[in-house]
């Protein structure tokens, strides 16, 4: 059973209910229904009109019940009657799923409270602080902590619903499903392979800002805890101190990032392993392997080819 909402976000709906339909052509056994707090149809993000069998107050009982995730469940006051809906589901149902953001009214309706779960990388970070008995693990694709599982951004939906045909059913009937829908069966690396650059707010004391900056014109250079105090006149630990207090990184976990980002960004437009990793400062094509793979899941190579085109190739 899905749960919508005014603007829910079409493929939360659309992609995890076309993993279970399918399922159902190879000898599974989903019975689709949708509900909204009110038993009214719902506008999703989309513009589309999308009729509902009633409000989630009439269910009894639902194997599963899934919260679809949309935009207007971030950086805004979730609607109490959606809260209502998800707590008297929560009770009413075997196992609960968010999708996406959907994770945040979970959160908001108490379900999440002293388990893992996962987001969008987007907003990984607000959903940490907003929610500080939650354990975030912002790279996962999706998350099983007992009987609640949540997906990360839009397709990662479909992940998650893959996961759950197999363990309902199967291995064979997931990889049918998969197949036929052309998806993977299990998508290689984590969130991160598909995060943007950096975002981290500005720092607050000019000597953070001129170590930052520093970093971020001049990724290649020997930035070392050590060797960047060096360059602004504080002690090593001052330095570190600075970093953990305004942005929780170490100043080497921070270089690690800008590296990864200025490498992405170097592939991304066309280059090379080994002129990525000569512009970003890795050192050497094995080395930036070696941070790809532990950090994004992915070779430099296998991220290249993953996103450096839309259009696929053909050949005559």
């Amino acid at each position: 059973m899905f749960v919508v909402f005014e603007g829910v976000k079409s493929l939360d709906v659309a992609g995890p209910a076309e993993v279970f339909a399918e399922a159902n052509l190879f000898g599974a056994h989903y019975s689709l229904c949708y509900v909204s707090p009110s038993g009214e149809a719902v506008a999703t993000s989309t513009g589309l009109t999308m009729p509902v069998n009633g409000p989630a107050a009439s269910v009894s009982r639902a194997d599963t019940v899934v919260v679809c995730g949309g935009d207007v469940l971030v950086g805004a006051p979730i609607e109490p009657d959606l809260v209502a809906a998800i707590r008297l589901l929560r009770e009413r149902t075997r196992r609960l799923v968010s999708i996406c953001t959907g994770s945040f009214a979970l959160a908001t309706a108490g379900a999440l409270s002293g388990h893992r779960a996962t987001t969008h990388w987007r907003h990984a970070e607000l959903f940490a602080r907003a929610f500080p008995e939650v354990d975030v693990l912002p790279d996962a694709l999706f998350v099983e902590d007992r009987d609640v599982f949540t997906s990360a951004g839009v397709s990662a939906g479909i992940d998650l619903a893959l996961a759950l045909v197999e363990a309902d059913n199967g291995p064979d009937i997931a990889r049918a499903v998969a197949r036929s829908l052309v998806v993977f069966m299990q998508r290689p690396g984590g969130q991160s392979q598909f995060s943007a650059p950096l975002e981290i707010r500005p720092a607050r004391t000019p000597t953070l800002r001129e170590v930052v900056d520093l970093i971020s014109a001049e990724p290649g250079l020997d930035h070392s805890a050590s060797r960047l105090a060096g360059r602004v006149g504080v002690s090593q630990r001052h330095l570190i101190r600075l970093f953990q207090t305004e942005f929780g990184l170490t100043p080497a976990r921070y270089v690690e990032k800008v590296r990864i980002d200025h490498a992405k960004s170097l592939l991304d437009s066309g280059h090379n392993v080994e002129e990525a990793a000569a512009g970003a400062g890795f050192g050497s094509p094995e080395s930036m392997r070696r941070t790809f793979v532990a950090r994004l899941g992915v070779s430099p190579s296998q991220y290249r080819d993953r996103f450096k085109s839309a259009t696929p190739r053909t050949r005559s």
